[in-house]
């Protein structure tokens, strides 16, 4: 999470200093460990509210310069290409009582709206890396990979021969490691439950052939093997992760957790796709 910046409203809102740091504790405590997405792809930002969008580096051909311009055959007119930044914004609600009690010393504050639209704001990310936001114009990293998708099947021992066969494709098409397994949490709850034969950790196993992280990732279908060595993966984000101000009433504030964002595969070879 950012610094607030002025159009979150925060100083609008009827929450002392102590109150907003419980809170933006709490989410920065709750979100950092359900962005799974942020620990294999590169992350470029904070770019602030006002970043718009992200260069593309390429052009497109214009018609031409604009009507009425004398001796102007001979111009040549492109325009630059950019993939706007999105908007995403989750609502959440804390009580008035429970700002209260924090004023008043309480360690335990009750957040738990709070958590729920963390949860929500990381998936959102997560999901728009690895599997694509088409009305954002984002392609997911399971979306551009070459490779035909590899099942792993239901006998969890066979997934360290499946997983390797998936590093040897990268590395035969020149991607180089750490590499890491990005997979949902049923299926991370299965492999750190696993033990092989001679009580050797799947677990352990796995993060041998990747040289790298079996990572627990909110919103991933199956598994997305990807290599970890950087380059390949772009997360541009303006306004990162910040709990903004909405509304309130007697009892209750209204607020959101905010984030623009886009998101752009540079390598598609740098990743594999394993289904359930």
């Amino acid at each position: 999470m950012t610094a607030p910046s002025d159009h979150l409203l925060r100083a609008h809102a009827p929450i002392p200093t102590e109150s907003w740091k419980a809170i933006d504790e709490e989410a920065r405590e709750r979100l950092t460990p359900l962005l799974a997405a942020r620990k294999v792809v590169d992350f470029v930002g904070a770019g602030g509210w006002h970043r718009s969008a992200y260069s593309l580096g390429r052009t497109a051909p214009l018609a031409g310069p604009p009507p009425g311009v004398a001796g102007a055959t001979e111009v040549r007119t492109r325009a630059r290409r950019v993939q706007p930044l999105s908007e995403i914004r989750v609502p959440f609600t804390v009580s008035r009582d429970e700002i209260d009690d924090v004023q008043r010393g309480a360690a335990d504050p009750d957040f738990d709206d709070l958590a729920r639209a963390a949860r929500v704001a990381a998936e959102i990310e997560n999901r728009a890396v690895f599997h694509g936001w088409p009305a954002a114009q984002i392609e997911g990293i399971a979306d551009t990979t070459p490779y035909p998708s590899a099942a792993l099947g239901e006998d969890c021992l066979q997934w360290p021969g499946i997983v390797a066969r998936g590093v040897d494709a990268l590395r035969r098409n020149g991607i180089g490691g750490p590499f890491a397994l990005c997979v949902g949490p049923a299926l991370y709850t299965k492999i750190v439950e696993t033990t092989e034969l001679g009580g050797y950790l799947l677990l352990d196993h796995l993060t041998n052939i990747l040289g790298g992280q079996v990572i627990w990732s909110v919103g991933v279908d199956g598994a997305v093997l990807v290599s970890a060595r950087g380059g390949d993966f772009v997360l541009d984000v303006g306004q990162d992760l910040a709990v903004g101000y909405s509304h309130h009433d007697a009892d209750t504030v209204h607020l959101y957790i905010e984030e623009s964002l886009t998101f752009r595969v540079l390598e598609p070879d740098a990743a594999y796709v394993l289904t359930i």
